[in-house]
């Protein structure tokens, strides 16, 4: 088995959930992008849009996920310790399946928890807490995972969620800003003339019932695209393998699962709003994987 072509699989529509999901929030706020354009600009709202819509393609570019996406994410460069860590566990992934080193970006994003992700289809990154404590092997198969999204164009749909997700949150925070300006200068300045006073708080309640409805949308989108991740998961565990680095990635999970153990999701908001599936289960299915193929 070989899995180190860019190959299309159906788990990779399950993200168009959480993009159909945000529609109406991210429409409510091209809308209101558009209108300063629409009135005196005669620019045409569905032209707008999509222009707006389309611009995510130049997420999908190199050196746009380097120095953008990178800082939106809150990842760095890797330090040059990190650089040798890194290749010595990147490298044989790169070499055995004959991949185009040039063609993904690695990355550091400082946290204390073992973990990595991908994202825009050339974006690898990992936690520096799993550069310190996974050895070169285990290091290997979580890399690996994470580039089996890549190649499974996993990351497609989430960069799209993302591009979507950036105007809305940036709409919400300036509604809510604004709602406390339009209180503070109710009460400053238009309290003793009942009409303005009541124009003042009518605006302010509006701004903030718009903003909750739009960061309520985002956190549904959120859940439901979670829930539908998690398949992605299974399908990047047993890519890893076919990779060739499925016992590495057996192995680190299996490290993870010792530090922190897995707690059990005894409810269905913990259930619904998790990225991933239960490590124990991750575990469960990759080692039953690389025993009926033989590679255990």
């Amino acid at each position: 088995m070989s899995g180190r072509s860019l190959r299309f699989e159906w788990s990779a529509l399950t993200g168009v959930i959480g993009i159909v999901a945000l529609l109406p929030a991210w429409l409510v706020t091209a809308t209101v992008l558009w209108l300063p354009f629409g009135w005196w600009g005669n620019v045409d709202y569905w032209q707008f849009v999509g222009s707006l819509f389309l611009l995510f393609i130049l997420l999908f570019s190199r050196p746009v996920q380097r120095f953008v996406l990178m800082r939106l994410l809150g990842a760095r460069t890797p330090t040059p310790h990190e650089i040798v860590v890194l290749n010595e566990s990147w490298r044989p992934i790169i070499r055995r399946n004959e991949l185009d080193r040039r063609q993904f970006v690695l990355a550091v994003v400082d946290t204390d928890s073992l973990n990595a992700f991908a994202c825009g289809g050339h974006l690898v990154i990992v936690s520096s807490h799993a550069i310190e404590q996974l050895d070169a092997e285990q290091l290997s198969g979580v890399l690996a995972h994470e580039l089996s999204h890549h190649l499974g164009l996993h990351t497609v749909a989430l960069t799209i969620t993302q591009w979507m997700i950036l105007p809305i949150t940036v709409l919400s925070r300036a509604g809510m800003r604004l709602r406390t300006i339009a209180e503070e200068a109710t009460i400053a300045f238009v309290r003793r003339i009942p009409l303005l006073h009541a124009l003042g708080l009518f605006v302010a309640a509006f701004l903030h019932v718009l903003s909750w409805l739009l960061m309520l949308n985002v956190s549904l989108a959120t859940s439901l695209g979670n829930t539908a991740s998690r398949v992605t998961e299974f399908h990047a565990d047993r890519r890893a393998a076919q990779l060739g680095f499925g016992n590495h990635l057996l192995a680190a999970m299996r490290n993870w699962n010792a530090v922190a153990p897995t707690i059990e999701r005894s409810d269905m908001r913990e259930r619904v709003f998790a990225s991933h599936p239960p490590m124990r289960l991750r575990i469960n299915k990759l080692a039953h994987y690389l025993r009926r193929y033989g590679q255990a």
